[in-house]
């Protein structure tokens, strides 16, 4: 394996051991892949993804912006999901990544959608 991606690999690890989510505050996961980004809201305590959204969903895949505003936009529809589902408090899990970029805009879009974290 790359050693960049052992390196993430720890500090996912090392978020995971300090944060959980329940039914009431979820975890909000983000994997960043090259071209996409995926983002769920995990109840750790039963094990189950309660919302889910991406940049390859049709609506905002359609749009010609660039992946840090696509990123934002599903993390609006994440956080709408939610939102639904009587969610509105949640724990960000940036998965190792850095709080930049593409992440960072999916943490501010889920923000304006209504979630606090």
């Amino acid at each position: 394996m790359d050693a960049k991606v052992v390196r993430r690999q720890k500090i996912r690890y090392a978020i995971r051991k300090k944060v959980a989510g329940t039914s009431a505050k979820p975890r909000i996961s983000v994997f960043r892949s090259n071209s996409d980004l995926y983002i769920q809201v995990i109840d750790d305590l039963s094990g189950k993804t309660l919302a889910a959204a991406s940049t390859k969903d049709k609506e905002i895949a359609a749009q010609k912006v660039t992946k840090s505003e696509k990123a934002k936009l599903a993390g609006a529809a994440v956080a709408r999901k939610a939102v639904a589902l009587g969610i509105t408090a949640a724990i960000f899990d940036r998965g190792g990544y850095l709080y930049h970029g593409r992440v960072k805009a999916a943490a501010e879009g889920a923000r304006e959608g209504g979630l606090q974290f």
